[in-house]
């Protein structure tokens, strides 16, 4: 299974940023995908997460209201859409897959759970 994320880049404060992550060489049926983002000298957190089925997203407080996750089964993509960006959004942002539970909550925010990795997009805020 590999994920491919890009679309990071350098953007002011305010601004806005489209993320992707491609999955592929997966037959999972029942799976999230998740977005996590690891700040400079700061653990790695939870950012937003979507079943397959898509509808029902879950985010974490402080995204929520400016950050929107989607995806796309046909394509095994998922895409994080950023606005409002703020300098403490500047983070290295990694996409994963949970391949064993098909819906979205608490237990989503658990790094854990996502056996699947991809590599990070870096998304840097100034101010």
């Amino acid at each position: 299974v590999q994920l491919q994320a890009f679309g990071g880049g350098l953007v002011q404060a305010g601004g806005s940023l489209r993320l992707s992550c491609a999955a592929s060489g997966h037959r999972f049926s029942n799976y999230v995908m998740g977005w996590f983002r690891q700040a400079p000298g700061k653990e790695r957190e939870f950012v937003a997460a979507i079943a397959w089925t898509g509808g029902k997203a879950y985010y974490a407080d402080s995204v929520k209201d400016r950050f929107s996750i989607s995806i796309y089964v046909a394509r095994s993509t998922v895409t994080l859409q950023m606005n409002s960006l703020k300098p403490e959004d500047t983070a290295l942002y990694y996409c994963a897959i949970d391949p064993y539970r098909g819906q979205v909550g608490a237990l989503s925010t658990r790094m854990t759970l996502y056996d699947y990795w991809g590599q990070g997009t870096l998304v840097t805020v100034s101010s």
